[in-house]
């Protein structure tokens, strides 16, 4: 961290508009031509090895040409080609995570793997408006026989006042959401079980200090998520979290997310940008693992055609060439108990895991309404996740065309659903009536397409 920082109070200063528009967008255009990258629209999930280092060399030069900026201090901060190849040498081949019989470890994956992903599950950050939805979304997360790990929700107010950032009602917040998510797990039999994402209420350095406390139920066991800024910026507060984290012997993850659409442009430019990304997370955050999630600038998912196929082309370039720990995170457009969603998620897991990486899921609806995501959503993308290993990239591209054909002209409007507890009981924990049979045509549409799923309707 003293070696980051000097880089950030010493490095080339620079406006962030420049960074943004006249450096880093500049030289992501000039990377993907450089190198011949193109987006093929026909296959979602390329298989192309050439293609997939070609996306990884032109994301090591990006991250070498244009560093990561520090908007604290106005200040590029650059690194080395033997830099970048010392932290990837030196990154960790494996981390474990959780307690007791909970605990379990994470290790790199290949394409086509046969090994099963890494499943971290849960509102991959969703907004919820009480205890009483954290502690029905928990249990029922804990309580998915594929999960490894968990990501919770952000509760959004505390006694009954809508919390602000960085202020005593956030600090609050994040320390009952830690409170609230072990007892959930307690309730579920899984006591050991990791966060991966730390709190997804705790937005600000302050509020992840007050609830990293021993008493409110983190572990140097669980994961640490850290958000980066879009595109490769980083600020003082998240390098705070780190160096607390760092402080616990806590394992360290970053998420960051390139737009479709924004500064890395196209396809092409996104899957080259979301490589980099990985790179600025080892070199700046120090990190464990890795969360990335490219998201479609008009339709702010990521199961649309182009978005897959950077995620595929990026997922493949990390893994042919690294051995990072990398979680492949998916955006649906479409709500809870719709058709839609499940077919959503199964695309994008399936892109992502026959491309050689684990998952973290879901982001439900756009994670842009509070209480519309439910514990099925994880759990459907948890079991496709599973029955999809060992495919191999034809064979998950030709399923993923097959789902993009019955959703993707919908992206547009998409249907919303149904809220939690329209859908979902928490005293039986299980679905509803309609839910169920959403789920059971699923099941038997991805049976037809080859996905051995779990036959039982839920």
């Amino acid at each position: 961290m003293l070696d980051v920082m000097r880089k950030a109070l010493e490095g080339k200063p620079m406006s962030e508009n420049d960074y943004q528009l006249r450096h880093f967008a500049m030289k992501v255009r000039e990377k993907v031509k450089e190198h011949g990258i193109e987006y093929d629209p026909d296959n979602p999930v390329p298989d192309d090895d050439s293609l997939a280092d070609d996306v990884f060399q032109a994301g090591l030069e990006l991250l070498l040409d244009v560093g990561v900026y520090c908007t604290s201090t106005e200040r590029v901060i650059s690194y080395t080609e033997n830099e970048v190849k010392e932290a990837l040498r030196n990154s960790p081949e494996s981390i474990t995570l959780g307690e007791g019989k909970d605990r379990g470890t994470f290790t790199p994956r290949k394409i086509g793997d046969r090994k099963k992903p890494w499943c971290h599950l849960g509102a991959a950050g969703g907004a919820i408006s009480s205890e009483k939805s954290l502690l029905a979304l928990v249990e029922g997360y804990a309580r998915i026989p594929e999960a490894d790990a968990i990501t919770t929700p952000a509760i959004t107010k505390i006694g009954g006042m809508r919390i602000r950032p960085a202020s005593p009602l956030e600090m609050l917040g994040a320390m009952r959401a830690a409170i609230l998510a072990r007892e959930a797990t307690n309730r579920a039999g899984r006591q050991g079980i990791p966060f991966m994402n730390t709190l997804s209420t705790a937005e600000s350095d302050i509020a992840l200090a007050g609830a990293i406390y021993p008493k409110f139920g983190l572990r140097p066991t669980d994961g640490y998520m850290i958000a980066s800024l879009d595109p490769m910026k980083v600020d003082f507060s998240r390098l705070n979290k780190v160096t607390m984290v760092q402080s616990i012997g806590g394992m360290v993850g970053m998420d960051f997310s390139p737009l479709l659409g924004g500064y890395g442009g196209g396809p092409e430019g996104t899957a080259v940008s979301t490589v980099a990304h990985h790179l600025m997370g080892l070199l700046t955050y120090q990190t464990d693992y890795l969360i990335p999630f490219p998201l479609h600038l008009k339709y702010v998912s990521n199961s649309s055609r182009e978005t897959l196929w950077a995620i595929a082309a990026m997922a493949q370039a990390i893994s042919r060439n690294t051995h990072l720990l990398s979680l492949s995170l998916n955006y649906t457009s479409a709500g809870p108990c719709t058709e839609m969603c499940l077919q959503e998620t199964s695309a994008s897991v399936i892109a992502a895991v026959a491309s050689g990486l684990s998952i973290e899921s879901v982001g439900v609806g756009t994670n842009k309404r509070e209480d519309f995501t439910t514990p099925v959503e994880p759990r459907i993308s948890a079991e496709v996740a599973h029955a999809a290993t060992g495919l191999n990239r034809s064979e998950a591209n030709e399923i993923v065309k097959k789902l993009l054909s019955k959703y993707e002209d919908r992206l547009k409007e998409p249907p919303m659903g149904k809220s939690l507890f329209e859908c979902w009981d928490a005293d039986n924990l299980e679905p509803s009536g309609e839910y169920k049979k959403i789920i059971a045509r699923l099941k038997e549409e991805m049976q037809g397409l080859g996905i051995e799923v779990k036959p039982e309707p839920y």
